[in-house]
This record gives C-alpha cells, sequence and structure tokens, in this order.
C-alpha cells in the first residue's frame, strides 16, 4: 500500500459517529508529565508530610515503584487512605503546575495545541463531539475553546458549578422553534468532554461535587492510578461521566484513540469488546502498549500509528489489515503532523 492510498483510508475514518478516547500519551505530547515523572516526584516529595505508619508503607512502595511502575506497585501494595490522599494531592500539584505553564503559552498565543488543530477536521455532530478522557488535565477544554468550540462537562456554573448534565446541556441551546407539532433545538457546536478519573477542576463543597477553575487549597476529585481506582470510580461524579463515556463508546461507529493504552477498566468493559466487535478503529501513539499491539495485530478494522525506525531512518510504523508498513520521515503518529498530513489539503 502507497502513501497516498493509506492516506486516503485515514480521511474516510473522518466521518459521522466517530467517538475519540485521549489517553495521556497527548498530554505527553504537549508537555504534561508521564507516569515515570510522576513516580520521580513522588519519590521526591511525598515522604516530609506522612505520617509515621504512612512513612512505613511509603518505604515499602518506594523500592517498588522503581521495580515496577507507579501502577503497577500501588497494585500490589494497596495505600492507606491518607497515604492515597496524599498520592493524589502530589500528582494534582505536579499536573496543574506544569498545565498552567502550557496554558499561559496558549493564552499568549505562543502556542496551538494539537487537539485544536485536529478539532477543526472533526465533524460537528448535532449531539456535540464526543471526547472520552482518562487525563485530569484541561486541555481539551481549552483546545475545544481554543477552536472556537463551547465545552460540556455536565457542570453548570463558574463558581462551584454543580453537577447537572440537562441543566448544562440546555445552556448550549441558542433557538427553539415550534414546527406543528415538533419543538426543534438549534444548539451551539461543542465538544462532550467525559472524565470518568476526575479532573484538576473538580472538588467537593457541602458533600457535593463543584467544579472550580482555579486552584483552592483542597483535595481535588481524581482517581489516582492503584487499586483504590475502581472503586472509587462508582462514587459522584466519577459515576456519572463513566456512564456517559460508555454510552458514548456504546453507540460509537468509529473510534479514534489517541495515546490511550488499553489499560484502564472503568472503559475496558466497554471499549474493547466493541473493537473487537469489528468498529472501525483509528490509534496514534508514540509506542504501542502490549494491549494495542494486540488489538492492531488481530483485527482487520484496527489501524494502529506509533513511532518507528528502519535502515537508519525514523518514520512511523504502521500495523494495517493485520499488517505492518513502515513510512520513513513521517511522524504520523504524533497529531501534529497527522492533521498536516493528512487532514489538511
Amino acid at each position: 500500500m502507497d502513501l497516498h492510498d493509506l492516506k486516503l483510508i485515514l480521511q474516510r475514518h473522518f466521518s459521522d459517529g466517530l467517538v475519540t478516547v485521549v489517553g495521556s500519551g497527548l498530554s505527553c505530547a504537549e508537555g504534561l508529565p508521564g507516569m515515570g515523572a510522576l513516580a520521580a516526584h513522588l519519590q521526591s516529595t511525598i515522604e516530609v508530610d506522612l505520617s509515621a505508619d504512612d512513612k512505613l508503607i511509603w518505604s515499602g512502595l518506594a523500592p517498588q515503584i522503581s521495580a515496577l511502575g507507579l501502577e503497577a506497585a500501588l497494585l500490589a501494595t494497596p495505600p492507606t487512605p491518607t497515604l492515597e490522599a496524599a498520592i493524589v494531592a502530589k500528582t494534582a500539584e505536579l499536573i496543574a503546575r506544569r498545565e498552567r505553564e502550557i496554558v499561559t503559552e496558549v493564552f499568549n498565543k505562543t502556542r496551538t495545541l494539537r487537539f485544536t488543530k485536529l478539532l477543526n477536521h472533526l465533524l460537528k455532530q448535532e449531539a456535540g463531539i464526543p471526547v472520552v478522557t482518562t487525563n485530569y488535565d484541561r486541555l481539551i477544554e481549552i483546545a475545544a475553546e481554543e477552536a472556537g468550540l463551547g465545552v460540556d462537562t455536565l457542570f453548570v456554573g463558574q463558581f462551584a458549578g454543580h453537577l447537572n448534565e440537562q441543566e448544562s446541556r440546555l445552556s448550549f441551546c441558542r433557538e427553539v422553534t415550534l414546527r406543528g407539532k415538533h419543538v426543534q433545538y438549534r444548539y451551539r457546536p461543542r465538544v462532550n468532554v467525559y472524565k470518568p478519573h476526575g479532573s484538576l477542576d473538580w472538588y467537593h463543597r457541602d458533600g457535593k461535587p463543584v467544579s472550580y477553575a482555579g486552584d483552592l487549597p483542597l483535595p481535588r476529585l481524581i482517581i489516582t492510578p492503584g487499586l483504590n481506582k475502581f472503586r472509587n470510580g462508582y462514587e459522584s461524579p466519577f459515576d456519572r461521566h463513566r456512564e456517559r463515556a460508555n454510552s458514548s463508546i456504546d453507540r460509537a461507529s468509529r473510534f479514534l484513540v489517541l495515546g490511550y493504552g488499553f489499560n484502564d477498566d472503568h472503559l475496558e468493559t466497554h471499549l474493547t469488546p466493541r473493537i473487537r466487535g469489528g468498529i472501525p478503529t483509528v490509534l496514534l501513539t508514540h509506542t504501542l502498549s502490549g494491549n494495542a499491539l494486540k488489538l492492531a495485530q488481530g483485527h482487520d478494522n484496527v489501524i494502529a500509528i506509533q513511532s518507528g525506525n528502519a535502515s537508519g531512518k525514523s518514520g512511523s510504523s504502521i500495523i494495517i489489515n493485520k499488517n505492518e508498513l513502515f513510512v520513513p520521515d513521517l511522524a504520523l503518529w504524533d497529531v501534529d503532523a497527522f492533521v498536516s498530513e493528512v487532514l489538511e489539503p
């Protein structure tokens, strides 16, 4: 298959019924810390404020994190609630700090986010563009507004915004017309962002989840890697976002998967079975995870693009129709290059 034919196939994928799934790889491409950087941050900062009991647990966890990685270590040795709270705080601290730096560049017009460029080429569905992300940061929301779109996160209000899906959706209504006995609503084009692992702007207030865009010296509602991730996903607002994410996945007619490793219990009960069932899927990532590689190698409805090298040249390694090919000199796995090379005329 030549590059021209490959581009035509990829272009045809961007049609109605597309659901985009975004993992940490896309945020890392923008400069946010990945698991390795987060583990290093925890190792160097968390112990100072821990109780004696939690310090003892952490002393056992630290070498496991170095050997196994952060999530595997936390699965092997579940943290206490107080240690988990400290991990959440330090995780949010690191991500929020780097997020501020990126947002400053976007605000000053010295940076355009990859997802902003991509949104210009996604079909503007009447019900909104569904995006499911396991990330805590707000780069998807910022990218959408920079693309001139609204953002529906199921919260309503700027200060301590409350969780109300219906009010949030209706806030984007721009016109109501009556045609015979039928009422028609016209909505502003928007991105529906579903975050089953939480968000940096989610807090608790009076026992209820609220959304506040600024930094508060309070615990944020995010689910960190480890054994408690699945349990915590059934508490508000995680449960509602998880339900809406899975509902979008169940209705999708095709998937675009960006920097996601297929390692999350909250989504895998819906996403992977649908892909295995034949839903056309395009994966873009720097390096395919083991689970992603199995999907690509075992299912001809999956096109997977990752970084690759051949004959001393860098480029893209592509799995299509369960066969592998190499495209030199083009980083098609990166959303930036993908948009410019495949989607732009």
